[in-house]
């Protein structure tokens, strides 16, 4: 089999032992190398045994290579961080038939550092969490047995996951319906509001059922061991009335729900989705532990998508940015033209300080809301994902801390002159405009991080839809206005070609530095050190 570096835990705390297991047969006299944003930070020699253990590490973001006289053979990242709620990198599990495969499922989240895992359609019933006993067909028929959703959630929490229970906030089907259908949510013509025939809507807020809710999350805890809840909702209503004719604002609801399960729960993790946006201009300041956005139209182009992730870094306070952007591309095009198409959507959202819901269970991606309806990802695929989810870890210093800034009208163009990038024959351009190079600037630390996104060749720029074959840049030329006495240092990553920051040459015309960028694949990251 080919040898893969598989870390034993998706996240690692100040003080856990950090080990690496080898799958597969290693070379003769190789050795293990831990790198931080390019810097060489240890090595040692491999030693006998599947199982390497690194020394402690601090806070941080880590490449760890393992290097023969060949060169580097294979690669995998750590996370080491001193508050686990700071990032998340969100998988999903969606079957719980007896017997279920609990390790394969850990070794997946393993495999890319998945931090959090929603358990998505667990419970007997939407408005009865629990009431089918130890074993049960849920709402649509699925096999269901406790003892494998307490088997996955010990088996995820041993590997540093999280386990977040699905739970719908205001969902009540046909059979309970009659205890609830004082609460109803209305619509003009007076029927209620629901999900198809299947889900009626309630208020979220209304005192007797949000103690019922709270009673059935805190039940779920005690049961089989939840470590917090992703809270779903519809996108709708968002204004309604109540049978007396009250007018709800559902947005304001929903932040009495969350206050409410967050006093009942004070220390679970808490996930709220804001279908579509909604309302995550005020949910995001609720307490809870992620701002959450699960994306339909009219946000169709990466561009879009961008704009999504940075009105809710906008408003998250700190918190950890996730857009649940469905690849139903795989279920329409050939596995290459869909992983470009998931490459776009991942180096959008990571450019712009957030993280996909993609992956999960042992292997499969999510491309519909019914996640039971899932893909199962090609060897060529799951390669992708891995090489693109270590990139993440490896540079989340670059991509993903909260102090990150936007600067992109700050230094490009004439006016100011200050940096940019340009190709002989392609376009640079500030937005994603297919045919061209899309660039963004931010700020990290003290240094400068240029986003390139290689849209040459696309028709287009839609998140989810087959892509076309890369079109060629040919390399790039970056001017840098440099500080009087110091040489800035310019490096380059790139997740399918330099997983790690590696220097190019700069030499110094008049008052610019001047480095020559290798030529795109889809995505390259550049920092400068000022």
């Amino acid at each position: 089999m080919p040898l893969t570096l598989l870390p034993t835990r998706a996240s690692y705390g100040p003080g856990d032992p950090i080990g690496i297991e080898l799958r597969g047969d290693p070379p003769a006299a190789a050795e293990l190398s831990v790198w931080r944003l390019g810097e060489l930070v240890h090595r040692q020699p491999l030693l006998a045994g599947a199982q390497q253990t690194l020394p402690e590490l601090p806070a941080g973001g880590y490449g760890i290579e393992l290097e023969a006289a060949g060169g580097t053979v294979a690669r995998t990242a750590i996370e080491v961080t001193t508050d686990v709620r700071a990032r998340l990198r969100y998988g999903f599990v969606a079957s719980y038939r007896p017997g279920k495969d609990a390790a394969a499922v850990a070794d997946f989240a393993r495999r890319l550092h998945l931090n959090g895992i929603q358990f998505y359609d667990w419970a007997y019933r939407h408005a009865d969490l629990l009431g089918g006993g130890e074993q049960y067909d849920d709402a649509l028929g699925q096999p269901i047995t406790l003892d494998s959703v307490r088997a996955l959630v010990a088996s995820l929490r041993a590997v540093g996951t999280a386990s977040y229970g699905y739970a719908a906030v205001y969902a009540v089907g046909p059979e309970e319906w009659p205890a609830w259908q004082q609460h109803a949510l209305l619509r003009p013509s007076g029927e209620p509001y629901a999900l198809g025939d299947f889900l009626f809507i309630v208020d979220p807020a209304a005192p007797e059922w949000l103690e019922h809710f709270r009673d059935d999350l805190a039940a779920s805890v005690a049961a089989v061991g939840f470590d917090g809840f992703h809270l779903d909702q519809y996108g709708y209503p968002k204004h309604a009335a109540t049978l007396d004719g009250t007018p709800v604002d559902v947005a304001e609801s929903f932040l009495t729900m969350l206050a409410g399960v967050r006093d009942r729960l004070p220390d679970a993790r808490l996930i709220f989705n804001n279908v579509n946006d909604f309302p995550t201009w005020s949910s995001a300041s609720a307490a809870q532990d992620a701002v959450y956005i699960e994306p339909w139209k009219p946000v169709l182009t990466l561009g879009a998508l961008a704009e999504v992730a940075t009105r809710a870094r906008a408003a998250s306070n700190g918190q950890p940015v996730v857009l649940a952007a469905y690849q139903h591309v795989y279920d329409q095009a050939p596995a290459e033209a869909s992983d470009r198409a998931t490459a776009f959507t991942m180096a959008t959202l990571l450019s712009h300080g957030a993280t996909q819901l993609l992956a999960g269970e042992h292997g499969k991606l999510l491309v519909d809301p019914y996640y039971v309806r899932n893909h199962e990802a090609e060897p060529r695929t799951l390669e992708f994902l891995t090489r693109w989810y270590d990139f993440a870890v490896e540079h989340d210093a670059l991509l993903l801390d909260p102090a990150i800034v936007e600067v992109t009208a700050s230094y490009v163009g004439d006016y100011n002159d200050d940096l940019d990038v340009a190709y002989q024959e392609v376009e640079v351009a500030e937005a994603a405009v297919p045919g061209t190079v899309w660039r963004r600037v931010t700020r990290a630390g003290d240094g400068l991080v240029v986003h390139l996104i290689n849209l040459v060749g696309q028709g287009d720029a839609l998140w989810d839809a087959p892509r076309n074959p890369l079109g060629k840049t040919g390399p790039g030329e970056l001017r840098l206005k440099f500080v009087r006495g110091r040489m800035p240092r310019v490096r380059v990553a790139d997740p399918d070609g330099r997983p790690r920051l590696e220097d190019v040459e700069v030499r110094i015309d008049g008052d610019h530095a001047v480095a020559i960028l290798p030529a795109l694949d889809i995505w390259q990251v550049v920092h400068v050190a000022l």
